[in-house]
This record gives C-alpha cells, sequence and structure tokens, in this order.
C-alpha cells in the first residue's frame, strides 16, 4: 500500500479526533466538562475502545450546513469492555455542532443500539447536546423518535445507562428517561423539557438552569436522576461500579465475585439495634451494611424518596437488589414517591435475574388530602404490582413494624414471598395498637369512669396478644422468627437455596401496571 494512502488515512484520522477543533476543547475544558474521546477513555477499559462510524458526515446542505461537516458528526460510537466485559457506548462531542442531533448522528447511535441488542451487552449513553440540529429540521426530530423506540425495544432485553454531562433539553431527555439509571453531574448538566427562558414566559418565574433542572434537583425532587455526583471522573467511576453488580442481558445471571467475608458470619449489634420505644427511629442502612458482604452498598436515588432505600449489595459474592423502609425518615411510610422509586428499581431487578432482598418497618400509607389528591392509591398499587409481578428469589426480613396494606405490599407471602423471616421485634398487626384500641374499644372506653387507664391497659393487652411475629408465624405467613445476629447467614442460606428457582406469569402480552 502506498505511503500516500496511509496519510491520508492518518488525516482522515487526526480531524476526527480534533472534533470540532482545539478552540472548542479548550472552552469544553473551560466549563469543567471533559470531552467526548476523553469520556469514553475514563470509562472504558483502556485500550479497549474500538470506534465505529469515525468518519460518517451529515449531508445536508441547508442553512450553510455544507460548510461544517465534521467527521463523526457530534458523536462518538462504539464498543469496548468495562471490567473485561462487552459494552456499547455513544458519548455525544460538544464541540461539534454543539452535539446537535440529527440524521447522520441518529443514525450512528442507532446503529449500536441494534449491535448491543444482537450480541446481548449494555449501552452506555453520554449526553452532551445542544438538542436537534434546527438547520435539519423534522428530520432532527426523526432522528430522536428512531432513539426512542430503539429505547424502548432494548428495554429490559440489554441494561441501558444514561450519563447527562451538559445540556440535554427538549425531546433529548425522553431517550435518558426511558433508560434504566440516569447519572447527573452538579453544575455542569441539567434537564428540562423547556428551559429557564421558556418558564419565564409561560409562568412569570425567574430560574436557573441548575435550579430548574441540575443534578440535585433531579436526584432530590423529581427523581428524574438516579446519581448526582460532584465530577465527571466520579460519574464514570460510579458507573463502572454498577456495571460490576447486573448482568450483561436478561438471559444470563448477573456477575459473582469472590468473597473473603465469611457466610456464617453473625453481628451481635443487631440484636440490640431495634429501640424499645417502637415509636423511635433507628437507621436501616446500618442493618443493610452489617448484613451485606465488606458491609459494601451501593445506594440508588439516595436523595430521592428517603423514607425508602433501594440500592445493590453482594451476599457470598452474588448480587442483590435490597429494598428497606427508612424509619429514620417519614417513620418509614410509604407514600407516593418511595412507592415509584421501589417499584422501578424491583422491576429493574426482576428483569436482569436479580434477587430482591426487603428489609421490612412500615407503618402504613401516608395519610393526607395531598397524598390522595396526587394519587397514592394508584401509585401504591406500582409497588405492590412489581412485587405481585417479580419472579426472581424474593425474600423478606420484617425488623419491626409490618402494619395494614403496607405488610402486604412489601413482599409478604401472599404475593408469592419466596422465604419470609421476622425478627422478635416484629409487629403485623392491621395497624398500631392504640389505633386497634380506639376503634375495638370505643363505646366501652367511653363509658369508662378511667378511660385513660383503660385505654393504656387495652393496649398492653392487644400488644401481647397481636403485636408480634408469633400469630403470622403459626399461619405460615412468616416462615421463621429468626435471632437478628443471624441475619446474614440466615439470608444466605436462602439464597443458595433459591438459586435453581422457576417461577412464571399466565401467558400474556404484557400486564397493565398502573401508570
Amino acid at each position: 500500500m502506498s505511503k500516500e494512502k496511509l496519510d491520508e488515512l492518518a488525516r482522515h484520522r487526526e480531524e476526527a479526533f480534533l472534533g470540532g477543533g482545539r478552540k472548542r476543547i479548550d472552552a469544553q475544558h473551560a466549563k469543567g466538562k471533559l470531552t467526548a474521546r476523553e469520556r469514553l477513555d475514563l470509562l472504558l477499559d483502556k485500550g479497549s475502545f474500538s470506534e465505529i462510524d469515525m468518519l460518517v458526515k451529515h449531508r445536508s446542505r441547508d442553512f450553510g450546513l455544507e460548510k461544517h461537516r465534521y467527521p463523526g458528526d457530534g458523536v462518538i460510537t462504539g464498543y469496548g469492555k468495562i471490567n473485561g466485559r462487552l459494552v456499547f457506548v455513544f458519548s455525544q462531542d460538544f464541540t461539534v455542532l454543539g452535539g446537535s442531533l440529527a440524521e447522520a448522528h441518529g443514525a450512528k447511535i442507532c446503529k449500536i443500539m441494534e449491535m448491543a441488542l444482537k450480541m446481548g451487552a449494555p449501552v452506555i449513553g453520554i449526553n452532551d447536546s445542544g438538542g436537534a440540529r434546527v438547520q435539519e429540521g423534522v428530520v432532527s426530530l426523526g432522528a430522536y423518535a428512531d432513539i426512542f423506540l430503539r429505547n424502548t425495544l432494548t428495554s429490559g432485553v440489554v441494561p441501558q445507562i444514561s450519563a447527562v454531562m451538559g445540556p440535554c433539553a427538549g425531546g433529548a431527555v425522553y431517550s435518558p428517561a426511558i433508560t434504566d439509571f440516569i447519572f447527573m453531574v452538579r453544575n455542569t448538566s441539567y434537564m428540562f423539557v423547556t428551559g429557564p427562558k421558556v418558564v419565564k414566559t409561560v409562568t412569570h418565574e425567574e430560574i436557573s438552569s441548575e435550579e430548574l433542572g441540575g443534578a440535585d434537583t433531579h436526584a432530590s425532587k423529581s427523581g428524574v436522576a438516579h446519581f448526582a455526583m460532584d465530577g465527571e471522573a466520579e460519574a464514570i467511576e460510579a458507573i463502572r461500579r454498577l456495571m460490576s453488580f447486573i448482568p450483561q442481558n436478561n438471559m444470563e445471571d448477573p456477575p459473582v465475585k469472590e468473597c473473603s467475608d465469611p457466610a456464617d458470619r453473625i453481628d451481635e449489634e443487631l440484636d440490640t439495634i431495634i429501640p424499645d420505644n417502637p415509636n423511635k427511629p433507628y437507621d436501616i442502612k446500618k442493618v443493610i451494611t452489617s448484613v451485606v458482604d465488606d458491609g459494601d452498598f451501593m445506594e440508588v436515588h439516595a436523595d430521592f424518596a428517603q423514607n425508602i432505600v433501594v440500592g445493590f449489595a453482594r451476599l457470598a459474592g452474588r448480587p442483590i437488589g435490597i429494598i428497606a423502609n427508612q424509619p429514620a425518615v417519614l417513620a418509614g411510610v410509604l407514600d407516593i414517591n418511595s412507592s415509584r422509586k421501589g417499584g422501578r428499581f424491583i422491576r429493574f431487578c426482576d428483569a436482569f435475574n436479580i434477587p430482591i432482598i426487603t428489609f421490612e418497618d412500615v407503618p402504613g400509607f401516608l395519610p393526607g388530602t395531598d397524598q390522595e389528591w396526587r394519587g397514592i392509591i394508584v401509585n401504591g398499587a406500582k409497588l405492590l404490582y412489581a412485587y405481585c409481578e417479580a419472579t426472581v428469589p424474593k425474600i423478606t426480613v420484617i425488623t419491626r413494624k409490618a402494619y395494614g396494606g403496607a405488610y402486604d405490599v412489601m413482599n409478604s407471602k401472599h404475593v408469592r414471598g419466596d422465604i419470609n423471616y421476622a425478627w422478635p421485634s416484629a409487629e403485623i398487626a392491621v395497624m398500631g395498637p392504640k389505633g386497634a384500641v380506639e376503634i375495638i374499644f370505643s363505646k366501652q372506653m367511653a363509658n369508662a369512669e378511667n378511660p385513660e387507664d383503660m385505654e393504656a391497659q387495652l393496649i398492653e393487652d392487644y400488644k401481647t396478644k397481636f403485636a408480634n411475629p408469633y400469630i403470622a408465624a403459626e399461619r405460615g405467613y412468616v416462615d421463621e422468627v429468626i435471632i437478628p445476629r443471624n441475619t446474614r447467614p440466615k439470608l444466605i442460606a436462602a439464597l443458595m437455596m433459591l438459586e435453581n428457582k422457576v417461577d412464571s406469569n399466565p401467558k400474556k402480552k404484557h400486564g397493565n401496571i398502573p401508570l
């Protein structure tokens, strides 16, 4: 081959590697942002990236676009490895036409998504785009819809991860919204359907991009973002960590790691973690970290709906998904946001063969007009539906309260919980002792000489008879009442027993979850 041909290829590659040019790369760095290629270098195992469609250019001639034809058309696509496992990636390049999406740009993304489906490997998208390329008109909108369709068809087949590392506005937000997990970076990334200027015009509200759709806003208020990170490198490292818990596709089991934490390890501190006062809070995360391998728990949605805790951990080296009521926030009550949060996490775990461990301490659903008028009924049903639908191994540990309908919802035996444990401190009943007594004995107390003394005695009697795990155990609704210190070995033994579990749902196209 002639040197001229090799030199020509080198020139094309050099042009592609420069993106929008040195000046725009410097501007990207000045904003505290990495370039599209730098992000992929951090994300993927060293030397593993193979680029696809490096030399693709747009074909539009309108509005002077023929003067701005960059190799790659504003997005880098290809495949590589994370911890030795295949992934497909795309990384939008803001230095090229603001990372705007149009026909060729969208086609590149669709191509690697289709490859990911065929190969059964995850898709990770890094979003940093000014939105639709206005100069290409409806073609840009069509390119977005092409991606949305593939997001939907891919959902539940291979994991999809979105990292928002710059602007993501208008129609661009719906692709990340369909994916399984969204990472955002404080102060440099934002997502919204309509920006601050439009908001001001329509509602007269003055608000910044960060307040309207920044990382902390979506991580704590809307729940759109699962992770809000301080920097891009931190976000990318968190993506790599997340990938270690999940399988390549819906036909594989999650990856098992060697574990040096003894399976029979006990923790005597768990015996005293539940306060004597049933109304006093404690931190359920202390229970989680004491039980899982090496105390390693990757919390998801940590800043949103904190009355429920979800995340990934391992038991005896095997990945698990954890859902836990948090007594330290709103007494662990279930509300609209916690139901949505828990339900979607359960459905991800079920789609990708990740066993579900539930730690239960729930006094019920949050009462009030705000919750009722905003649909606590259908939102609470989302969590219930997710538990009922899930066929992966499901184990529950009732640490304290399990009251009313919330007892049913939180993976009770009645919704196909496989193994249901209770601590001796468990209170399994229709409602708390005080409320029950007020209903059952209202007439007697109204006619009593000392109603307060009578109520106190009746509450104590109710506690003795009903606020315990033993009636549920008598009926087989609880498989075993266990000593708290033994929780880890019990869970590991149950998981090993359930390793080859097979369960199924009735044949149907799909159910109709109460959205």
